[in-house]
This record gives C-alpha cells, structure tokens and sequence, in this order.
C-alpha cells in the first residue's frame, strides 16, 4: 500500500482540520473513517461558535483550517453575542445549515490536494520501536505512517442510552470503535468514560410559534473567516424562537428521574457541567422555575428543529410527554428522539503541548477524545496536532501557542497541566490575558504563525499587515489632531459628554466612555475611510490601552517561567525541599516548562522556587 506521512483516524470536527492542515502544508495524509458520508457530520446542535467559542473558530480560521469558512457559507443565522459589554468578552455565533455544512466539508476534503480518503475502521495503531509505523483496518489493510492523528470523538467504547435501552455506538445508526479502544488500553492508555447527550429532534410545522419569541439574525451578519469580505445579502436568514418549560414539564421529569440513564445507575461517568441535560439541570438547579428552550432551525430545506436546552435520556414516551408540556410545543411531533452518549477518553496529561503522546513517538489525539465537548475544541486541537504532526515528519519544532498568544493556547495548555474531571468546555473566564486575546484581533495576533507554516499565503499575510499599519496610522493621526473646544462641543453634548473648555487631541476624546469612533471619523479623510474592523480596533485599544498595557506586564512577568524549560525524564527525587505530594504531581504531569509546573493544581512558589534553582544547577553543569 501506498506509504503516508500522516494518517488520521476520525472525520468530524478535529478530524477534518486534523487532516487538512498537514496536506496543506504539503505532507501525504490519509483520512480514515468509517463512511465518506459522514465527513464534517455535526453529531447535535446545528451551529457553530459561542461565548469563548467563536473566538476558537476565528483562531482556526487564521491558521488556515475550514470551520470558519464553512460556517460562512453555510449559515441561516448570524449573531454577535456579549454584544452590549466589552470587546474582550464578545463571541460571534452562527446557525448553520447541517447538511449543507456536511456536504460543503465533504467538497473541500474531495478536493484538497496531497488527502486521500479511505472507508474503514481503524482499529489498530501500529508500532515499532515504541514509535507508531502505521495504522490497521479491520478488512486488514495496513498503511504506512510515521504520525497518526486520532480523532475518534465520541466513537471510543461509545453506548447511546434512551432510558433502560442501550445501543452500542459513536452516534445513532452509527457503530462504535471498540478494537481501536482495546488496542490503545494494550498499548498503555487508561481510559475513563465521560457523558454527554442530545435532545429531540422536532417537526417544525407542528409548532405554534404564536406563543414564543423570535429571535433574528444580526443584521449586517459579521463573518467568521478573515477570508470572507462579507455575508451576502442573497443567503436565507431564519429565526430562532425562545419558549420554556413550566412546572408541569419540571415535575414530568421528577416523577421519571429512576428511568434516566444518569440516575438510575445505568451510566457511570461524568456528565457535561456547562452543557447539562434537563435532568441535571432539576438536579442541580432545583429552584428554578423554568428553564428557557432555543428552538433552532436545522437547515432550509428540511422542517427539523433542534430544541437547545432540553438534551435528555429519558424513555421515549417520556421525551413525548414532557416536551408536550413546553409552551408552543403541545402538538409537536417528534421526528428523532433524545438520547445520552456513554465514550471512553483519554487522560489528557499524557500529551505534550504539541498533543503526540509523551510515551509513543508519532501519535497524536485531537478533539472529545481528550476530554473535551463541542465542536469548537475539537477543531483547534485538530488543527495543531496535524500542524505538529507535519512538524514531527520534517523534523520541525512544534508549533505550541501560548496562554497569552491564544483560546486555543489556554485550552491544550489547561488539558496537558490541569487534566480535567468532566468534559472541558471553553469559555472567556478561562482565559486570564482575554483583553489582549479578542476575536477583533485575532488576524494579527496569529497570521505570521500562519504564514511560517505555510498555512497563510503572501496575500492574506499583506491582507493582516495592511489592517496593522491601518491600525497604528489611525491612532498616530488621533493623537496628533487638536481640536478646539467650538469644532468639537456640539458634538459633545449631543452625546450627553463634558464639552471642552481648552484643545484636545481626538484620542484623548476617544477614550471617553460616551464617544465612539463614529462620532469623530469626519474630522480627517484617512480616518473617515477606514473599515469596520480597523475603526474597531483603533477604539479599543485606545478606551483599554492602561489595562492592555497591565496585562502586558503581567505577560513578561510570567514570561521567563515559560522559558525555562524541563528537560524529558528530568529527576524530581534529587530536588531537596519538595514534598512527596509535589513530586507525584510532577512526575505524573510532566512538565515541558516551569511555567506549565507553576499551573499545575497544588503548587507553590516555594516549590517552584525550589525547581527554579535545580533546573539552573542542571543547565550549568
């Protein structure tokens, strides 16, 4: 068989950027999954982004991956959330049409050069030496492969549950991967299992919309992809509507709870905290008296509606009962029925920042595999482990972002350091250097990285640069513009600010909370010009540059703990003054750097101070 450099196994979110970054960088990959068909499948929700999210998405999108562009040309809804606070916080999110997003992957994919496709489950990760060689399918074909990528989701020992039903699978109608499972337990990995779910799905031409409330998309829609000038005009936009459930629903699942998967035993494995079924969340959120539904659209072509908010194990005829209770849903039909998803993962402090394995060379895992959910996480980390698998096959450093360069930084960063407990969703809160790490800026931030990998070409980078000079002309003409007090005053009080008694300089202005870009643009020509995005990001780094600028510093503060770096197999027993409770927690994380070692849970800086002066010591001698 035809040898590669990179196979991945898996095709969804991590396993489409997964295999695409590599042969955009110009390194033979093999994709294997079960079906061609179910390539860029999107297994629950119909949308892409969300607060944290988004910004994900716009990080894949700069490094050369496809979600964002997929979302672009595939959405019927696009919205800005967090909109009313402040930049740092704001995530754009989209509705997308499921099939078209499946099938727009699915041409991408086909004709990506340098990505072959292969139908068949892999079930066994070959080795030689203790560094992967290949890969086999269960028909017994065999292929060749320095770096192995594997993206199995939510496939690994998966079991759908729908009350006291179980159905071995990944998805519905979709078999599990249980001889790959087996094969990763018998070459080292322990693997635990973690839960998720989905709700119905509803026919939406027997739900009276009369008695819930609409929701539009943003209008102008704003892109997700830097590579999309805009959304056109001509591409349908559909409404979500908000509904909730009541009292009635709330004691329909109480009086049900001994038949839920979750509560009755059957399930034994950690739930999604921040994406909770309905189960949970009258568990957990006893108090309240209702709990909203987002009804979305699956696409426009078909009468499916995913009701966001209400994922669930219960029994059919449970879901049927329960669901009828919902305002605006009493005579709904049911066209899939909810279900929760049992899968196996992996324990994430096994990987390098990189995400190759610390114990076999070559192998590498990406997206709900590493404990993780969404199809947001999954993507960023597909899109760096086939970037570093690239990397691993030319020889190359890895490319690992830093909590300061990226959401995507702080996501594989937070994984490798702090494991976790239950699937790992993102959000802004996570992200300790957000004022600096925006989805506005995003371009900037990551496009030289881009284009050093290949993954950016010469145009889009002078695209990126041509926004940064925009940006720093514009602050340099408002600061040095003076205005007087009767060129400006009108203005000031229009918009209910101090007027001035003496000149000023329109940045100074600017940084009033009351005045936007808008308000003074028409004072000189260039600025007047300027786009969307580049008036955006001249007015925030003014309004916040005194907290950017503390951020900064908190960056090179931290900076050289990120530079010290701890040498593979570095030998904590000879370290005097660690506590044997320090030690297990070292040697169990293994940290690349002392930055990643003072992240990890429990330790202190005596400890690290301790670990600062054995690693000098080390280099020294």
């Amino acid at each position: 068989m035809k040898p590669y450099c990179v196979i991945v196994i898996g095709a969804g979110h991590a396993g489409v950027e997964a295999a695409l970054a590599p042969a955009r960088m110009g390194v033979s990959t093999l994709m294997i999954n079960y079906s061609f068909d179910t390539i860029g499948q999107m297994s629950c929700n119909p949308a892409i982004g969300g607060v944290g999210k988004g910004q994900l998405v716009k990080e894949v999108d700069v490094l050369g991956g496809e979600m964002g562009l997929a979302a672009d040309r595939t959405g019927v809804q696009f919205r800005r959330l967090n909109s009313s606070k402040g930049v740092a916080v704001r995530s754009s999110r989209c509705q997308s049409d499921r099939a078209r997003y499946r099938e727009y992957m699915q041409g991408v994919v086909r004709g990506q050069a340098g990505l072959d496709f292969y139908a068949g489950e892999a079930v066994e990760v070959l080795l030689r030496g203790g560094k992967v060689c290949g890969v086999r399918t269960a028909d017994g074909t065999t292929f060749e492969a320095p770096c192995v990528v594997i993206t199995a989701g939510t496939f690994l020992n998966g079991r759908l549950h729908c009350g006291p039903r179980i159905t071995p699978g990944g998805r519905i109608d979709e078999k599990p991967s249980l001889e790959l499972a087996r094969n990763l337990q018998s070459i080292g990995f322990v693997l635990r299992n973690f839960k998720t779910g989905t709700p119905p799905r509803l026919d939406g031409r027997t739900i009276d919309h009369s008695r819930m409330r609409r929701q539009d998309s943003d209008e102008p829609p704003v892109p997700f992809s830097f590579r999309t000038p805009f959304i056109p005009s001509g591409q349908a936009m559909l409404p979500c509507w908000i509904t909730h459930t009541n009292s009635r629903t709330h004691q329909i699942i109480r009086d049900n709870f001994h038949l839920s998967p979750m509560y009755s035993g059957q399930i034994d494995a950690t739930g999604v905290r921040y994406c909770p079924s309905i189960e949970d969340k009258l568990k957990k959120f006893g108090d309240k008296d209702m709990h909203h539904v987002f009804l979305e659209p699956d696409g426009l072509d078909t009468p499916v509606v995913y009701p966001n908010g209400i994922s669930t194990g219960l029994p059919e005829k449970v879901q049927e009962e329960f669901v009828r209770s919902i305002e605006g849903l009493e005579k709904v039909e049911f066209i899939k029925y909810g279900y929760s998803i049992e899968h196996a993962v992996i324990y994430a402090e096994e990987l390098k920042g990189s995400l190759e394995s610390r114990r076999i060379g070559g192998l590498f895992f990406a997206g709900q595999l590493n404990g993780t959910t969404g199809y947001e996480e999954a993507a960023a980390q597909g899109i760096v482990a086939g970037i570093n698998a690239a990397l691993a096959v030319r020889g190359e450093a890895p490319f690992i972002l830093g909590r300061d360069e990226a959401y995507t930084g702080v996501l594989i960063d937070d994984l490798i350091t702090k494991g976790t407990n239950e699937p790992y969703r993102m959000f802004t809160s996570r992200v300790e250097y957000r004022l600096l790490v925006r989805e506005d800026n995003t371009d900037l931030r990551l496009a030289h990285h881009a284009h050093r990998l290949g993954l950016m070409n010469a145009q889009g980078l002078a695209m990126v640069e041509k926004k940064a000079e925009d940006i720093r002309r514009g602050k340099e003409v408002l600061e040095g513009f003076a205005v007087r007090p009767q060129e400006v005053n009108a203005i000031l009080e229009r918009l209910g600010t101090t007027i001035l008694t003496q000149n000023s300089d329109l940045a100074k202005i600017l940084r009033r909370p009351e005045v936007a870009f808008k308000d003074i643009a028409a004072f000189d020509p260039f600025l007047s010009g300027l786009g969307a995005s580049v008036a955006e990001e001249i007015e925030y780094e003014l309004k916040y540059e005194g907290f950017m600028d503390r951020q900064r510093k908190e960056v090179e503060k931290f900076r050289h703990l990120e530079n010290i770096r701890v040498p593979d197999g570095f030998s904590y027993e000879g370290v005097h003054g660690l506590s044997f409770e320090v030690r297990q927690k070292l040697n169990h994380f293994k940290p690349a750097t002392l930055g990643q070692a003072n992240r990890i849970s429990g330790m202190t800086p005596a400890a690290i101070s301790l670990l600062m002066i054995a690693l000098r010591k080390h280099f020294a001698a």
